[in-house]
This record gives C-alpha cells, structure tokens and sequence, in this order.
C-alpha cells in the first residue's frame, strides 16, 4: 500500500463498498450461551465454547485461588522466573491426557504454531500444508523461510505425492513438515488423519495437527480428533492444542516426547519471549478435571450438533457436510452474508458472517456453533430464524 496520508481511508472505505469491513462489539458474557450488547441479551451462536466451560464456577474457584496465592502476574517469562507449580503441574497434566511425554504451554495457539512450525523448519526444508489450514499454520510456514507448498483440501493422495517428489531432490540435511488442521475451523470437516500419517511416515516427514477445534470434544474421553481415529504419538509426533474453546480458559499447549518439547523450550520464539499467569493455568487444571468427570457434556454437543442439522437440512438451509459442532451456513457473498447476520441479531441471535479473506471469494458464510450451554429450544429458534432470514435477502444481489 502506498504511504499517502489518505491511502488507509480510501483503503477502508473500499472494504466498506465490499461489506468485508470487519468491526468489533463490546460483549458483556452471560450465563449459559448468553450474550449481552447495548441494552439487550442475545443467544450466542458464535461462541467456541462447546462444553460450555467458560462460566463453569469451578474454573472461576480456581483462578481466583491461584490469583491470591500467587498473584495475577509472573511478571517475566518462563525461561527467566515466570514458570511456576501451576503451570508445571497443568503441563504434567496436559502431557498425561494427550498420551505424550511432555507439553508445553503457549500464550495463544497462534503462538504455538508459529513457535513449533519455526522451530523444526528452515530454509532447505518444506513444509507442506492442506490448503484451508488456519491463518496462523500458514504464517508460520512463511516465517520459518522454508518451502511452502499447499495441497488441495483434505487430498492425502496428493500430500503424498508432493513428499515423494521432495524425497528425489532435497539434500541430506533437508526434511520435510506435513501440517494440518485437525478440525477445519470454518468448515467443520476432519482432516484424514490416518493416511496422512501413513504419508508422514513413509517419508520420514514431522506430521503436526493443530486440533484446537477437537482437543476435549471429540474421542470419547475428549482426547481429540486423535482419538476419534484411534491415532497415537507414533502416528502424530507433534500436537498442538488450544485451551480457550473446549477448556474454556486461555492459552495452548504443544505435546509430544521430551526432545521435541526441549527443543522448543531452547528455539521456539514465541515461547521464550512471552510472559506466564498462573492463574489462567487453575483455571485450565478444573477444566481438565471436569472434561474427564463429565462426558455428558460432549454426549449433549453431539445430540444438539445432530438436532440442528436435521432442522436445517428439512428447512432447506445449505449446509457443508459437517458432523461437528461447527456448523457452517453458505451464504455465497459477503453483503449478503452480513445482511442476514443483522437480521439475526434483530432476532436476538448472535451469528457471525465470515467473509473474505477468511473464506474464499464466493463462499461468505454464517459459522454456527454449537455448545453444550444450548436448550434444544434455542437450537430450534436459531434454525427458523435463520431460515426466515435466509427467505427475506434475496441472493444473487452482487
């Protein structure tokens, strides 16, 4: 962009023209899958609190504990003298979980991705990625300054492909990273994990999964999209998880055997360079403790994620084929998309359009998503709601 004083104002207000304009609400939480805006409660659809946690009293018990045992801050990182019982004891508990040696925390899954796709890639090496990975998985590739190459979505056919052609020119020092999304966060869809695995390993390639949207709702104990395939550390050496949707706290974590987590500790960036809370990390610990004591939970985002999907699939609503509690509604273009979204929140429902550059040109859409806090009765308004909006904006505007 060039530096002319008004190149920003011109630049914004082409966004506007575009209805990809992004703007920002000051939200006030409220019990259960509640929000409260301006005067007014809505029903939260937007949320990635899918075991509904994060007003869970016990994760508020133990930060306010830790807060006044240890204080709100560290005041410097984990390497200097930030790492303390509470957050040693939640990576113990963490690595325990994943079926790993060791984990270690990260300030956001941003973070964590950068850090370990940086950390374990360079210049000669590639690191390979499917084509709707997050933001932050492609960042990291970019920063690392390796060779980045994209495969088409979900395709372990071609992944493989593109790690044998590697196999025939890379030097001995050179090695190769295939990384992906776990649960595709605006898609809802699983990656195919085990032939991908079977791609990683036939090639002596780093396979790292960021399951940040199936760690503690899929699996039977919660273990993740890794357990819903039956999956190990062996299959998945590297796993990146996140803590502020299913755990309802904050932070991520990377597990895997202790060279890996010691290597990070010594080259990981985003790691050495952030400061540590403890009491975040309480809060994590109850979150643990109530994914493992109540798997009623992850029953009733199952049962409410079917519910929706069966109303809107008889209510004729476009659904991507989706069976987690990512629930996507194509709505095509972008002011489209943001119109309905209003009409929505007319309605009392939070729903938020995801436009372009998130999701591809053409493909705006309503991200619904469920959590264990709904009613069915809420899920059933949603659906007509939506289908009601839908009926009222027109397509085919642009």
């Amino acid at each position: 962009m060039r530096r002319r004083p008004d190149a920003l104002a011109a630049a914004l207000a082409g966004l506007d023209s575009r209805a990809l304009r992004r703007q920002r609400s000051t939200l006030e939480k409220r019990p259960g899958a509640r929000l409260h805006h301006a005067g007014r409660d809505y029903l939260n659809f937007s949320s990635n609190d899918y075991l509904g946690l994060a007003d869970h009293p016990a994760l508020a018990a133990s930060m306010q504990a830790a807060a006044s045992a240890r204080g709100t801050g560290a005041g410097a990182s984990h390497r200097v003298t930030g790492h303390g019982p509470e957050h040693d004891a939640l990576e113990r508990e963490l690595a325990e979980f994943c079926g790993r040696e060791r984990a270690l925390l990260f300030s956001t899954g941003y973070m964590a991705n950068l850090g370990v796709v940086m950390a374990l890639a360079g210049r000669d090496d590639l690191v390979l990625e499917d084509r709707l990975n997050h933001a932050s998985l492609l960042d990291a590739a970019l920063l690392s300054r390796a060779r980045l190459e994209r495969y088409p979505h979900r395709d372990a056919a071609v992944a493989a492909q593109a790690l044998a052609a590697f196999d025939t020119t890379r030097s001995p020092q050179a090695g190769a990273l295939l990384v992906t999304d776990g649960v595709f966060s605006m898609d809802g869809d699983l990656a195919p994990l085990p032939q991908l695995a079977a791609a990683a390993r036939a090639h002596e390639a780093w396979l790292i999964v960021d399951d940040a949207h199936g760690f503690g709702v899929l699996g039977e104990h919660g273990g993740g999209v890794l357990e819903h395939f039956g999956l190990g550390a062996d299959d998945v050496p590297v796993l990146v998880g996140t803590l502020g949707k299913a755990c309802g706290s904050f932070g991520a974590f990377v597990a895997g055997d202790a060279d890996l987590v010691d290597w990070l500790l010594q080259r990981a960036r985003t790691y050495i360079y952030h400061g540590a809370a403890e009491p975040v990390a309480a809060a994590t610990r109850a979150a643990l403790r109530v994914i493992r004591a109540e798997p009623a939970r992850r029953a009733r985002l199952r049962e409410l994620t079917q519910r929706f999907r069966s109303a809107a699939q008889e209510a004729g609503l476009p659904l991507l084929p989706s069976d987690t509690a990512i629930q996507p509604v194509i709505v095509g273009d972008a002011r489209r998309c943001l119109d309905i979204s209003h009409l929505l929140r007319e309605d009392g429902f939070w729903v938020t359009p995801i436009r372009p550059p998130t999701v591809p040109q053409g493909a705006a859409r309503l991200r619904v998503t469920l959590s264990a806090a709904h009613a069915d009765a809420d899920v059933d308004r949603l659906v007509a709601a939506l289908s009601q909006a839908c009926d009222t904006v027109p397509a085919g505007r642009e």
